[in-house]
This record gives structure tokens, sequence and C-alpha cells, in this order.
């Protein structure tokens, strides 16, 4: 008994001691266990920068994943056209599908083209040239800024592409006859060489213009327009053998100085625009590669008119030619071209005369009605005016208003002037009045295949009520831009009842992002983009 109580006690002092350490080492142990997560969200809690960073990672990739699915989905869509409607003499109602032919691949009637449903009529389209033309960026291919390939659009591209199927002929519309309602047509393929008379119901006359001299002797000769792809790749052939011709002279020769005497005869936005482009070359790429010869080359700028872009507030142009002189581009203003030879513009300022040597000589002035107009104003008494086709307010040509519309280059009205802004625009109000034209011809044939005198009523009325839908043209004017080198712009723009104005650099980047919008699909827009990042990391070709 005595050693079992010993031991019993013994126990119980060890067990107490056990509980007691037991106690303490769980008070530890929860003390750690406590304090370590404390301890690990305080370590781990990351900071605004990173989370801010974070965000914006998570953002961008979101909305780059976005964009690469849209542009995807807008390149498919361009790429496999849904099936069209095909061409027949009569609707499902028997009435007869009228037949509307189109002149002309430009601004106007493609955009009518995209805007007009094709399944209303027989859409035949005549051109002899078989693409669309992004004008506005064709002063920047000469020198490389942009290529040729990049701003067209084929034809067959945009035919497909409508709701209703579209027939087209590669060939150049030759004469137009009111009366009998054709229009003659001459293949503009040599291999496949034939001539035939289309009949026509409505007829859009968009065949644009041809450059104009004004009757100065030589221009045609020996200078080099820019209207078209063949006039860009003249252009950049003829500034590039030069160069090479020259650095085969010695620098005291006169030859050498004249071959790399560029002149440009124009203040416009062409004119202004392929100046500063070419500009641009010899101050950012020539001067890397042939830097003796980019020295010497000399850029002038001739124009009749005291300033450059007139059609831009004062400020605008004033800052343009300020920048001009920056850039030592030549501006001789108030001067006129009297004559011109294969090396030589004659020209006068004021009372004396100037003799100007040239290599390469650009002549960017003007338009002048092309021959398929000139013949179909001959026909007509009312088309009385040298500068374009009449038209009235609702587009219709003087003298043919039932059957004959004319919008675009091609045509004169006061307060429109010859730019792809109001060529757009026209067309967007053509495709409308078409539509509108279509109901009335379809109530027309219901009057004339009705005998009840209730109905054909109820007809009448509903036709003067469609009749009265078809306003008059109203051109919005939504600003002028214009590109004068340096990476500089300039921007004259509406903002409510007044103007905004803006040069400069930033300017630039609305310039490329408004020319961009402009461009007829994603690939012209994607192909447009390539060419300026090209250029930006790569520099531009020196080659022909």
């Amino acid at each position: 008994m005595f050693v079992n109580k010993h031991l019993m006690a013994a126990v119980a002092r060890n067990s107490s001691r056990a509980l007691n350490v037991s106690a303490r080492s769980g008070t530890t142990a929860r003390l750690f266990s406590t304090s370590r997560p404390a301890f690990n969200a305080a370590a781990g809690k990351p900071s605004l920068a990173k989370r801010v960073l974070k965000g914006t990672l998570k953002t961008s990739l979101v909305a780059l994943l976005a964009g690469t699915a849209y542009v995807s989905y807008e390149l498919y869509r361009e790429a496999n056209p849904p099936p069209q409607v095909p061409q027949s003499p009569t609707f499902s109602n028997g009435s007869p599908r009228k037949t509307l032919v189109v002149l002309g691949t430009g601004w106007g009637s493609v955009s009518l083209l995209k805007n007009l449903d094709t399944t209303l009529y027989n859409v035949i389209v005549v051109s002899p040239r078989n693409y669309f033309l992004f004008t506005p960026l064709l002063p920047s291919t000469p020198v490389g800024t942009v290529e040729l390939k990049s701003i067209v659009q084929p034809v067959r591209t945009i035919t497909r592409s409508s709701p209703g199927e579209v027939h087209y002929y590669e060939a150049e519309a030759k004469d137009v006859d009111p009366v009998a309602k054709t229009v003659r047509i001459k293949s503009a393929t040599k291999d496949h060489d034939y001539e035939l008379d289309l009949k026509y119901d409505y007829l859009v006359v968009g065949v644009g213009a041809q450059p104009t001299t004004f009757g100065i002797p030589g221009v045609f000769e020996n200078a080099s327009f820019l209207k078209e792809i063949p006039d860009a790749q003249d252009i950049r052939t003829k500034i590039m053998n030069n160069i090479e011709k020259a650095a085969t002279l010695s620098p005291n020769d006169p030859e050498r100085k004249r071959l790399l005497s560029f002149v440009v005869v124009g203040g416009g936005p062409t004119g202004v625009e392929f100046a500063a482009e070419l500009q641009d070359y010899v101050d950012q790429d020539l001067s890397k590669w042939i830097p003796e010869i980019s020295k010497e080359i000399k850029v002038t700028l001739v124009e009749a008119l005291p300033n450059i872009l007139n059609m831009f507030d004062k400020s605008l142009w004033q800052y343009a030619q300020d920048l001009f002189a920056k850039e030592k581009i030549d501006l001789k203003l108030q001067t006129m071209v009297k004559n011109v030879d294969s090396t030589t513009i004659t020209a006068k300022r004021g009372d004396a005369v100037e003799e100007i040597p040239y290599g390469v000589l650009v002549w960017a002035t003007g338009n002048a009605p092309r021959e398929v107009s000139k013949n179909l104003m001959q026909k007509l008494p009312e088309q009385n005016s040298r500068r374009g086709l009449l038209i009235n307010d609702k587009l219709q040509l003087l003298g043919a208003e039932d059957s004959i519309f004319a919008i675009g280059d091609c045509t004169f009205y006061p307060g429109l002037f010859p730019t792809a802004q109001v060529a757009h625009q026209e067309a967007e109000y053509l495709a409308t009045t078409l539509k509108t034209q279509y109901k009335i011809d379809q109530l027309k044939w219901q009057i004339a295949n009705t005998s009840n005198a209730t109905e054909t009523s109820k007809l009448h009325s509903k036709l003067d009520r469609l009749s009265k839908q078809i306003q008059p043209f109203k051109y919005v004017h939504q600003g002028t831009l214009a590109y004068i080198g340096s990476e500089q712009a300039i921007a004259d723009l509406p903002f409510g009842d007044s103007k905004y104005r803006m040069a400069g650099s930033f300017t630039f980047l609305f310039w490329k992002s408004a020319y961009l919008a402009m461009c007829l699909s994603f690939r012209n827009r994607i192909l447009v983009c390539m060419d300026w990042a090209k250029v930006y990391f790569l520099g531009r070709d020196s080659s022909v």
C-alpha cells in the first residue's frame, strides 16, 4: 500500500507536469498557428502597381482577342460572300425587272454598288478599269509609302458581295443614245476585241474626269499626271531613272542639276501631298543611301493662285506654306505656266517670265470631261457647259431626267466639288432614290394591269406619296484633310455651326485614321497599315 501510494503520487505529479507542458505547448502552437496566416497575408498582398499592371494586361488581352476575332470574322465574310439572287427578265409577280447600267468604277459608281439593293434591278457595270482605286492615298504610292496593290479593290470582289447578281464588262463606254436608251461599249482588252450596244432602263454615268491642261502647249507630251495607277508607276520610274543618271554625272554638270529638279504644278491637295511625300522620301530615305545626291534634289511646287490649298482656312494654308519653307520645298506662287518642252517650263509671274528646268514634271491641276461625256453633252441642248454634265438637284441629267443620272467628277452643279466625299454622298442618295424608283415602277405596273377603279385610285394616291419622297440631294460637308510632310497634316472640320481647325503631328494620326476608315474593305485597311509599319521600321524602297 505504501509503495502503491507513493507510486500513485508520482504518477499523479508526472501527469500534472505533462498536462502543464501540453497546455503551454498548445498555447504556443495556437500562437504560431494564428500568427502565421496573418504574416503570410501581409507579406503576400500585391502592391497597387502590380494590381493595376495585372488588370491592364488582362484588359489588353481581352481587347486583343476580341479585336482579332472581329477582324477575322470580317476577313472571312469578305472572302466568303453569300449566294446571290440571279438576274431575270421579270419578278415573281410577273412585273418586268428593269435594267440599270452603271458606267465607271470610281468613287461614285462603287459607292452606289455597295449601297444599292441589286436584287431590284438587272445591274450591269461597264468600265475599262477592273478595280476601284482609293485615290486619296495615290500621292503616297510613287515614293513607296503605300503600295499600289494596297489601295485597289477588284471590281469582281465588289460585285460578288452584292445581294443580287451584277454583270461586269471590262470595256469603255464610247457613246450614249438617250433616245434609244442604249450605250455603245468597246472592249478594253486587245485579246478579246468587241463592240456592242447595251439597252438600259436607267443609266448612271460615273465615268469621272480626265486631267486638264488648260490648253497649255507641251503638257500632254511631257508631263506626268497623277490620277491612275499607270501614272504613279510612270512617275516612280522617272524619279529613279533620273537619280541613277545624275549619279553618273559630275556635281558641276548642269544636266545633273536639271535631272534632280522635280517640279509639281498644282497647289491643291493632290499636288501638295505628292510634293510632301517626295520631300519626305528625300529626307528620310535617300539621305541614308545616297547622301550626296539627296542634298542636290530640289522639289518645286508651282501654283497660279496667291496660296496653296485655297479650300482651307488661311491659318491652315499658312501653316502648310511655313512648313514647306522649313522643308526647303521651293514654293512658286502666282506663277502661271505658259509652255512646256522636254526640259523646261516657261512660266510667268506678273510681268516677269521665268524658265524652270525640270527632270520630272508632275501635273496635278483640274479636271476635264471625258470623251463619252462630251459626246452625250452634244446630243442634249440643255447641256451647254464645258465643265461637265449638268444635273439637277436630284442628280438627274438635264435633258434626260427620266432615265439618266450622273454622279461624281463627270458632273457640274453649283456648290458640289469634284471630291471623293461628294461622290460618295451622291451615291448613297442615289441608292435610296433607285429603291424608291423601283417601288414607283411597281405601282405603275400594277395600275396598268388593274381594271378595278377603286383599286386604281388607291394606287394613284400611293404613287403620289412615293413620288414626293424623292427629295433633292443635300451635300453635308464633313471636313477637309491634307498631308503636308514631316508627319504633319492639317484638318478643317465642321463642328456644329462653326469649324474646328487642327494642324501638326496629332492631326497626322487623325489623317491616317480617317483614311483607314474610308477604305472599302478590311483587306485594304490591313495592307495599308502594314505598308505604314514597313516604312516606319524598314524605310522606303529605293529601286524601281
